[in-house]
């Protein structure tokens, strides 16, 4: 009986040995917003953005510059815009997008970036690493645009991002003085014909690298 038992087990490892290591379980998806929730966030994002333009930086965005504007924006398009947040965030309560209605899994996107080199997920990217590893590329031509996506600018050691909000273009330029949030919108044909080349959104132009979408929407 000890012997037929024995064998056995060493046939059962043997049937292990030959199988392999048990794989991990598979990492689980990152999780994307259907086409109804991108149009939703897409609305939010930019009202939210067209709010810090029109009545200043809210006190709730930590980081003032351009990436730090889209950072903050995000995380509150994936907010909760009931009527707390309505108040704390200052956005006037009239013509409002509607809800994004996230599922649990969804609301795992706030605060949620992914960095270079790492498989962490932090609060905080840079300007690259949020074209880099948090969007893909759309294309360089302009009309290829839908509000909220966004313009990528490389200078070789400067990065910058500016926000398509479909009738102008918003950004921040890095510098807040006294009299000077940073703050700026402009309308594409403004920008188009910008006195220094190196910020034309055109496809001639080796600085701008193009237009990027946020890899969490569907559309």
């Amino acid at each position: 009986m000890a012997a037929a038992r024995f064998a056995l087990i060493v046939a059962l490892l043997w049937a292990v040995r030959a199988v392999g290591p048990v794989a991990a379980p598979a990492a689980s998806p990152e999780p994307i917003l259907n086409g109804e929730q991108s149009a939703a966030f897409r609305a939010w994002f930019a009202r939210i953005v067209e709010e810090q333009v029109r009545q200043g930086p809210s006190p709730r965005w930590p980081h003032k510059d351009c990436a730090g504007l889209v950072r903050f924006a995000v995380n509150e398009a994936l907010s909760s815009h009931d009527p707390a947040w309505l108040q704390a965030s200052g956005v006037p309560n009239r013509y409002l997008p509607p809800e994004l209605n996230l599922t649990p899994e969804q609301t795992r996107l706030r605060n949620s970036w992914k960095q270079t080199g790492s498989s962490e997920r932090t609060p905080f990217v840079t300007a690259i690493e949020l074209i880099q590893e948090n969007c893909s590329f759309v294309s360089k031509d302009v009309n290829q645009a839908l509000p909220g996506d966004l313009l990528f600018f490389d200078h070789g050691e400067d990065q910058h991002l500016m926000i398509w909000m479909g009738s102008f273009i918003a950004y921040h330029r890095g510098t807040a003085t006294k009299n000077d949030n940073g703050l700026r919108s402009v309308s594409l044909d403004q920008l188009l014909h910008w006195k220094d080349a190196r910020w034309q959104p055109r496809n001639e132009n080796p600085n701008f690298i193009g237009i990027f979408r946020f890899s969490f929407l569907s559309r």
